[in-house]
């Protein structure tokens, strides 16, 4: 063989080289790239709350709380229902076990289709319903009772919310948290399992508020 050959022949293998090290260089980058797009995916929906200015994080009902918040509505069976915060759905589909037609608003998407899973594998999901929407975009006065989950800083503004679109009608139920300034019609449990049943019409803190809330709006 020639010197030019012996050239060109090496020549020859640096370029199979280099593009065997540039193919395998885009592959790991694409996998990589496809790697971080799925968790950036499935991440987001969870973190997204936090950067919210009212955070509700998703923390999972206790068996007793569940229990609790049903002994809370016992006798409102029928109606409708709506969590706040549904999660992975455990309240809305105890809830269609106990008669209500009800609904469950969350924005992390990935817990709302869980729940729609779920609802099917029950059986449930001509009973129950699960929506990807903000609360404060909800209205809340379409519902016969409503159930949350709350963190201490969003009751407030929760409640200046309820003042506004409850009659006298509606059952709310707190979890966690009350609301500031509400006297309960019941307490139900202890520690971090209590609920609170509120009744406008059998509060007359609640009476009180919701009329100096009209006050100020004129």
């Amino acid at each position: 063989m020639s010197d030019v050959e012996v050239i060109i022949s090496a020549e020859n293998q640096n370029i199979n080289t280099k593009y065997k090290l540039t193919t395998t260089g885009a592959t790991i980058l694409g996998i990589s790239g496809a790697i971080a797009v799925g968790f950036y995916a499935v991440v987001t929906p969870f973190l997204s709350p936090a950067l919210r200015k009212v955070c509700l994080p998703f923390v999972p009902a206790t068996t007793t709380q569940v229990q609790n918040v049903m002994r809370a509505l016992r006798g409102s069976s029928g109606g409708t229902l709506l969590d706040i915060g549904s999660g992975d759905g455990r309240i809305v589909l105890e809830a269609a076990k106990h008669g209500f037609k009800a609904t469950g608003v969350e924005l992390n998407i990935w817990l709302v289709l869980y729940s729609k899973f779920r609802s099917w594998r029950l059986g449930l999901n001509q009973r129950v319903g699960f929506v990807r929407q903000d609360l404060w975009k909800t209205d809340l006065s379409e519902f016969d009772n409503i159930v949350i989950f709350g963190v201490e800083q969003m009751m407030m503004p929760l409640k200046e919310k309820l003042n506004k679109e409850m009659d006298c009608s509606m059952s709310v139920v707190a979890c966690r948290f009350p609301f500031p300034d509400w006297e309960p019609y019941q307490t139900i449990g202890t520690g971090i399992d209590t609920v609170w049943l509120y009744r406008k019409s059998s509060s007359p803190s609640m009476k009180e508020h919701s009329n100096e809330d009209l006050k100020m709006e004129r």
